[in-house]
Protein backbone atom coordinates (compact mmCIF):
# COMPACT_ATOMS: atom_id res chain seq x y z
CA UNK A 1 0.00 0.00 0.00
CA UNK A 2 1.61 3.20 -1.11
CA UNK A 3 2.22 6.34 1.89
CA UNK A 4 -0.29 8.75 1.80
CA UNK A 5 1.72 12.39 1.06
CA UNK A 6 0.36 15.61 2.37
CA UNK A 7 -0.25 18.51 0.00
CA UNK A 8 1.99 21.66 0.70
CA UNK A 9 -1.36 23.47 -0.07
CA UNK A 10 -2.56 25.98 1.87
CA UNK A 11 -5.51 25.31 4.06
CA UNK A 12 -8.32 27.75 3.01
CA UNK A 13 -11.05 29.05 5.90
CA UNK A 14 -14.61 28.99 4.44
CA UNK A 15 -16.38 31.97 6.48
CA UNK A 16 -20.28 31.58 7.05
CA UNK A 17 -22.51 34.59 8.31
CA UNK A 18 -25.79 33.71 9.24
CA UNK A 19 -28.66 35.80 9.90
CA UNK A 20 -31.24 34.44 12.25
CA UNK A 21 -34.38 35.32 14.67
CA UNK A 22 -34.72 32.68 17.81
CA UNK A 23 -38.19 32.99 16.82
CA UNK A 24 -37.16 30.80 13.95
CA UNK A 25 -37.37 26.96 14.30
CA UNK A 26 -34.47 26.76 10.72
CA UNK A 27 -32.03 29.14 12.72
CA UNK A 28 -29.65 26.80 15.11
CA UNK A 29 -26.44 27.56 14.02
CA UNK A 30 -23.98 31.05 14.36
CA UNK A 31 -25.44 34.47 15.09
CA UNK A 32 -26.67 37.39 13.37
CA UNK A 33 -29.78 38.94 14.55
CA UNK A 34 -32.84 39.19 12.50
CA UNK A 35 -36.27 39.84 13.20
CA UNK A 36 -39.25 37.79 11.40
CA UNK A 37 -41.42 40.24 12.84
CA UNK A 38 -39.74 43.46 14.35
CA UNK A 39 -43.63 45.36 15.04
CA UNK A 40 -44.55 41.99 17.31
CA UNK A 41 -45.54 42.95 20.51
CA UNK A 42 -43.42 43.08 23.26
CA UNK A 43 -46.15 41.54 25.58
CA UNK A 44 -46.41 38.22 23.38
CA UNK A 45 -49.69 36.75 22.11
CA UNK A 46 -50.46 33.22 21.83
CA UNK A 47 -48.44 31.58 19.52
CA UNK A 48 -51.06 29.44 17.47
CA UNK A 49 -53.23 33.10 16.89
CA UNK A 50 -49.88 34.71 16.07
CA UNK A 51 -48.94 31.97 13.17
CA UNK A 52 -52.58 32.08 12.41
CA UNK A 53 -52.84 35.39 11.71
CA UNK A 54 -49.11 35.33 9.89
CA UNK A 55 -49.27 32.72 7.97
CA UNK A 56 -53.18 31.97 7.15
CA UNK A 57 -54.46 28.94 6.20
CA UNK A 58 -50.47 27.03 5.74
CA UNK A 59 -50.05 27.52 9.51
CA UNK A 60 -51.38 24.26 10.24
CA UNK A 61 -49.67 22.81 7.50
CA UNK A 62 -46.08 24.93 9.14
CA UNK A 63 -46.66 23.64 12.32
CA UNK A 64 -46.98 19.94 11.13
CA UNK A 65 -44.21 19.92 8.86
CA UNK A 66 -42.30 21.14 12.33
CA UNK A 67 -43.22 18.38 14.39
CA UNK A 68 -41.74 15.94 11.79
CA UNK A 69 -38.94 17.78 11.99
CA UNK A 70 -38.47 17.94 15.43
CA UNK A 71 -39.33 14.23 15.89
CA UNK A 72 -36.34 13.23 14.09
CA UNK A 73 -34.18 14.54 16.15
CA UNK A 74 -35.74 13.15 19.06
CA UNK A 75 -37.88 16.14 20.35
CA UNK A 76 -41.43 17.29 20.59
CA UNK A 77 -42.18 20.96 18.91
CA UNK A 78 -45.36 22.65 20.78
CA UNK A 79 -47.01 26.02 19.69
CA UNK A 80 -48.32 26.31 23.17
CA UNK A 81 -47.20 29.32 24.94
CA UNK A 82 -46.41 33.08 23.38
CA UNK A 83 -44.75 34.85 20.30
CA UNK A 84 -43.71 38.36 19.93
CA UNK A 85 -41.21 40.93 19.77
CA UNK A 86 -36.92 38.93 20.25
CA UNK A 87 -35.47 42.13 20.54
CA UNK A 88 -34.37 41.00 24.28
CA UNK A 89 -33.61 37.85 23.06
CA UNK A 90 -30.93 39.01 20.90
CA UNK A 91 -29.75 41.82 23.00
CA UNK A 92 -29.08 38.64 25.50
CA UNK A 93 -27.36 37.15 22.74
CA UNK A 94 -25.05 39.92 21.53
CA UNK A 95 -23.81 40.26 24.91
CA UNK A 96 -23.02 36.40 25.68
CA UNK A 97 -21.47 36.65 22.41
CA UNK A 98 -18.82 38.95 24.10
CA UNK A 99 -18.20 36.36 26.12
CA UNK A 100 -17.17 33.78 24.02
CA UNK A 101 -18.60 31.80 20.88
CA UNK A 102 -19.38 28.51 22.63
CA UNK A 103 -21.31 30.58 25.39
CA UNK A 104 -23.51 32.43 23.24
CA UNK A 105 -24.36 28.93 21.17
CA UNK A 106 -25.35 27.13 23.98
CA UNK A 107 -27.50 30.25 24.94
CA UNK A 108 -29.33 30.40 21.52
CA UNK A 109 -29.79 26.73 21.98
CA UNK A 110 -31.35 27.22 25.28
CA UNK A 111 -33.63 29.70 24.43
CA UNK A 112 -34.81 27.57 21.27
CA UNK A 113 -35.46 24.17 23.17
CA UNK A 114 -37.54 26.64 25.46
CA UNK A 115 -39.47 28.71 23.10
CA UNK A 116 -40.13 25.35 20.60
CA UNK A 117 -40.25 22.22 22.84
CA UNK A 118 -41.69 23.88 26.14
CA UNK A 119 -44.05 26.78 25.33
CA UNK A 120 -41.50 29.62 26.76
CA UNK A 121 -42.08 32.96 25.47
CA UNK A 122 -38.54 34.44 23.74
CA UNK A 123 -39.83 38.22 25.23
CA UNK A 124 -40.10 36.97 28.97
CA UNK A 125 -37.07 38.26 31.07
CA UNK A 126 -37.31 35.85 33.59
CA UNK A 127 -36.86 32.83 30.77
CA UNK A 128 -33.91 34.91 29.59
CA UNK A 129 -31.99 34.99 32.52
CA UNK A 130 -33.17 31.42 33.15
CA UNK A 131 -31.60 30.37 29.86
CA UNK A 132 -28.52 32.60 30.92
CA UNK A 133 -27.92 31.06 34.01
CA UNK A 134 -27.88 27.60 32.40
CA UNK A 135 -25.10 28.04 30.20
CA UNK A 136 -23.38 29.92 33.04
CA UNK A 137 -23.61 33.88 31.55
CA UNK A 138 -22.64 36.43 34.02
CA UNK A 139 -24.02 39.87 34.44
CA UNK A 140 -27.10 39.37 31.93
CA UNK A 141 -29.67 40.23 34.75
CA UNK A 142 -27.73 43.68 35.31
CA UNK A 143 -27.67 43.74 31.33
CA UNK A 144 -31.08 43.42 30.41
CA UNK A 145 -32.14 45.67 32.71
CA UNK A 146 -31.38 48.50 30.91
CA UNK A 147 -32.84 48.45 27.71
CA UNK A 148 -30.65 49.97 25.67
CA UNK A 149 -27.58 47.67 26.75
CA UNK A 150 -26.44 45.70 23.81
CA UNK A 151 -29.49 47.97 21.49
CA UNK A 152 -26.90 49.69 19.13
CA UNK A 153 -25.22 46.42 18.91
CA UNK A 154 -27.63 44.39 17.63
CA UNK A 155 -28.73 47.30 15.51
CA UNK A 156 -25.02 47.60 13.90
CA UNK A 157 -25.76 43.68 13.03
CA UNK A 158 -29.06 44.11 11.83
CA UNK A 159 -27.69 46.89 9.26
CA UNK A 160 -24.25 44.99 8.40
CA UNK A 161 -25.67 41.45 8.07
CA UNK A 162 -29.91 41.68 8.00
CA UNK A 163 -31.03 45.03 6.26
CA UNK A 164 -31.09 43.72 2.46
CA UNK A 165 -32.56 40.05 3.42
CA UNK A 166 -36.24 39.58 3.38
CA UNK A 167 -36.00 35.61 5.59
CA UNK A 168 -34.20 33.78 7.50
CA UNK A 169 -32.37 31.79 7.31
CA UNK A 170 -29.49 33.73 5.08
CA UNK A 171 -26.17 32.34 4.59
CA UNK A 172 -23.15 34.45 3.52
CA UNK A 173 -20.20 32.09 2.39
CA UNK A 174 -16.63 34.20 1.95
CA UNK A 175 -18.69 36.99 2.52
CA UNK A 176 -20.23 37.43 -1.26
CA UNK A 177 -22.01 33.96 -1.91
CA UNK A 178 -25.34 34.07 -1.01
CA UNK A 179 -27.97 31.44 -0.41
CA UNK A 180 -31.56 32.18 1.22
CA UNK A 181 -33.56 29.49 3.24
CA UNK A 182 -35.78 31.98 4.10
CA UNK A 183 -39.10 32.20 6.12
CA UNK A 184 -40.18 35.72 4.19
CA UNK A 185 -40.76 38.39 6.57
CA UNK A 186 -44.64 39.89 6.58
Amino acid sequence: MAAAHSSNAEKKIVRFDISSDTACPWCFLRWHPFQLDSNAPKEGIDKKEYYIRKFGSRSEQMATRMSEVFRNVGLEYSMSGLAGNTMDSHRLIYFVGQQGLDKQHALVEELCLGYFTQGKYIGDQNFLLECAAKVGVKGADDFLKNPNNGLKGVEDELRTYSSNIGGVQYYVINGNHKLSDAQPTP
